[in-house]
């Protein structure tokens, strides 16, 4: 079985996905001692020490403990000591976690990948030769057998020396498919750790840089620069503006919370949160960073952010040009008369504002479908928006005051609420409008808002 009319290669022997991977192995070992040299470039830390040793020698530490120094001189109510010390804490964090990063990098990256450069590799290319050598002597023994033309004896002998060349060559040719399967398997188990370290390492930093710069934005914003731009209590129009958005921040990410949390909470909008917590979720959406993990399980919080922003607005939301208008289209008795004139006085608003309470007005109807569970009826919700949605111009005598918060306003917000698809007929509902991820919108940058 061993005597083939034509010389064969040493890849000829292998299957096909061998010698894929075979072609991998000298490209491999030049990555591997390049890739290897240059991380240990990027090491910030010594090698061999451990985490608090290497921690010490980092630029990060140096910097902390320069901060540390810094901030003594300052007295315990200055707003840069205050600062210093926050961020004393936060360099001495990363360089910690830096530290733990690069003694997880040396142990499960930088270790394994020099024993593939140095050890794996070379012992894989020196079977290759050996490989490629036994298949040339069992070439050249076949066609000497081949060519043979003396003794019988002779030509056992020949036969002989084949076979013995084929089991030799068999053998290495098994160590060498060994090889190239694990090193096809060594090759995802480096890269995948490698991944998981680095996402570990940037996300562990990531959060913690978030969670404490808010914290830091919130303590500092006492005594801030006033100049910093602000959510609340700001027109609409100039907020839209210079976010580059359609619907205001505070709508957007308080019924992006609701949706997820708050739909079936009983007495929405109508039972007061902590007001701490309010105050909470005010300065972040005022500061630009909301986490939803924390304030999505405190629905009335959200709601109360919600109505505090609407009741801040300078002009609310359905203006107070407006004011009378939607007064006289509510006192229609017919119902279609009444719906006929709500959409004409609907047109009159600016834009800004109709995009707004079309948002508003079809998560407020998606939340009256709850009824049943969460007790707020299209009336109901009405009289606790509806002074934060419509009101006059002057609240300064009692009349105005009244009716402010009067059945009138009651009459205008629920028909907005019960038909509020024949009122917006334009557009596919809050539920399907409403994005699952905020990205940053187009135009200028204000916010970012995390999920």
């Amino acid at each position: 079985m061993f005597f083939y009319c034509r010389s064969q290669d040493a890849t000829d022997l292998l299957s096909e996905d061998l010698v894929m991977v075979e072609q991998r192995v000298e490209p491999a070992k030049k990555a591997a001692q390049i890739i290897y040299k240059k991380l240990v470039g990027c090491l910030q830390s010594q090698q061999g020490l451990d985490s608090e040793r290497r921690m010490k020698k980092l630029p990060l530490m140096m910097l902390s403990v320069s901060m540390a120094e810094s901030f003594k001189d300052f007295d315990g109510d200055s707003s840069i000591r205050k600062v210093l010390e926050m961020c004393c804490f936060m360099q001495n964090f990363l360089a910690r976690t830096l530290a733990d990063f690069e003694m997880k990098l040396e142990k499960e990256v930088l270790v394994p990948l020099n024993k593939l450069s140095e050890d794996d590799l070379p012992e894989i290319l020196k079977n290759k030769k050996q490989f490629a050598k036994l298949t040339t002597d069992w070439n050249n023994a076949r066609v000497r057998s081949q060519a043979s033309t003396g003794p019988q004896a002779k030509q056992d002998g020949l036969r002989e020396d084949v076979e013995e060349a084929w089991k030799r060559l068999e053998s290495i040719k098994d160590q060498y498919s060994a090889d190239l399967y694990h090193f096809a398997t060594k090759e995802d188990e480096y890269a995948s750790y490698f991944i998981h370290l680095q996402a570990e390492y940037h996300k562990a930093s990531y959060e913690f840089l978030e969670k404490n710069i808010t914290e830091l934005k919130e303590s500092h914003s006492h005594t801030g620069d006033s100049s910093e731009e602000k959510v609340f209590g700001e027109p609409l129009l100039s907020h839209l503006q210079s976010c580059g958005r359609k619907i205001a921040v505070p709508i957007e990410e308080c019924v992006g919370m609701l949706l997820r949390t708050g739909l079936r909470e009983e007495g929405l909008f109508r039972l007061a949160a902590a007001a701490s917590v309010v105050k909470k979720l005010k300065s972040c959406l005022d500061s630009g960073t909301v986490d939803h993990n924390e304030f999505s399980f405190d629905p009335h919080a959200v709601a109360g952010a919600l109505k505090c922003y609407l009741r801040e607005l300078p002009e609310p939301l359905m203006t107070f040009e407006l004011y009378n208008e939607w007064f006289k289209a509510a006192a229609e008795k017919e119902t279609d008369e009444k719906l006929k004139q709500l959409r004409t006085v609907l047109q009159k608003l600016p834009t800004e504002n109709y995009n707004n309470l079309k948002y508003l007005v079809q998560f407020l109807s998606h939340l009256s479908e709850q009824q049943a569970v969460n007790k707020m009826t299209p009336s109901n919700i009405a009289i606790v928006l509806g002074p934060n949605l419509l009101r006059p111009r002057s609240e300064d005598s009692l009349l105005d005051m009244a009716s402010a918060s009067s059945v009138q306003v009651v009459a205008v917000i629920e028909p907005l609420i019960q038909y509020s698809k024949s009122l917006f007929p334009e557009g596919t509902g809050i539920l399907h409008n409403f994005p699952s991820t905020h990205e940053p919108p187009l135009g200028k940058p204000c916010l970012i808002l995390r999920n």
